[in-house]
């Protein structure tokens, strides 16, 4: 682990190495953004502060005057960003129903120039069609930027159906012991690695070395933690399912039968169990979240 903010160099602007400054690029740092590029399949990675500040990032990539197409129940956090911040960068987003991913084509600008989606979307677990979404994006001309979070690249491997960029909340899952804020980008495409590049050292929105170190540690359980998060949710699950009309009034979970988007499950992840039960009602507490 490599905490130094700074690097030996040989004079003034020449540094030994490949480090000079730890905002431009720290050895830990790089060491967690490969691990979980390769996780992806991905020859690039970049970690940001946040989950949040990855996708304040991506954003200033595109010019004032661009539009962006995302899914109308996107995370809360995105929702807030793209409505309240992007929109005052001259930015316009629709929030469209993904569910038939043929319904995107009529949304498409001259100006489109990104396509934001999650599958399964935060809070209500539907899922969308990567592949479709992505020829879609790709014949007008804009970037398909996924949502991985829920999934994970354990479960789930967007760039392999066509997605130009996948990004998640390292806090969740990745990391997976509560006590990291971070976010990551990765991608395949060069052009958007240098531009991505570029904009992570010029705003600065990047993780301590320590916190890099805390998520790469992580990485090492992913797999065991995904194994026993698909066995629990789906145990669980199945006894709220067979509560119904009992104490609970409905469950969402596209891993059960039961789910309107089921059998779309397995085009769209490699396993539909894994993720969480977001929502449920009880005829004695209405709603709970």
């Amino acid at each position: 682990m490599s905490l130094s903010t700074t690097f030996k160099q040989a004079s003034v602007g020449q540094p030994i190495g490949k480090f000079d400054y730890s905002r431009s690029g720290n050895p830990t740092r790089q060491a967690f953004e490969a691990a979980v590029a390769a996780l992806e399949g991905a020859k690039h990675g970049l970690a940001f502060s946040s989950g949040s500040a990855t996708s304040a990032t991506i954003t200033n990539m595109f010019p004032t005057g661009s539009h962006f197409i995302t899914v109308n129940d996107v995370y809360g956090g995105t929702y807030r960003f793209f409505t309240r911040v992007a929109k005052h960068q001259g930015i316009d987003v629709d929030f469209i129903d993904m569910a038939d991913p043929e319904t995107i084509f009529q949304h498409f600008k001259p100006n489109t120039k990104l396509v934001w989606i999650e599958t399964p979307t935060n809070p209500t677990l539907r899922l969308v069609d990567i592949q479709k979404v992505a020829s879609l994006a790709h014949q007008h001309g804009a970037i398909l930027v996924v949502d991985n979070t829920f999934m994970s690249p354990f479960f789930q491997r967007p760039l392999d159906h066509g997605a130009d960029m996948v990004v998640h909340s390292v806090t969740k899952y990745i990391n997976g012991h509560s006590d990291v804020v971070m976010g990551v980008a990765v991608t395949n495409d060069q052009s958007l690695f240098e531009r991505l590049t570029f904009l992570q050292n010029s705003i600065g929105a990047v993780p301590s070395a320590f916190d890099c170190f805390l998520a790469n540690r992580g990485l090492k359980t992913l797999h065991l933690r995904m194994h026993q998060h698909q066995m629990n949710a789906f145990a669980v699950a199945r006894y709220l399912e067979s509560q119904l009309g009992k104490t609970v009034h409905s469950v969402i979970y596209p891993g059960l039968e039961s789910h309107p988007q089921h059998n779309r499950g397995c085009c769209c992840c490699v396993c539909a169990r894994a993720g969480i039960l977001r929502e449920l009602g009880t005829q004695r507490q209405g709603r709970v979240r």
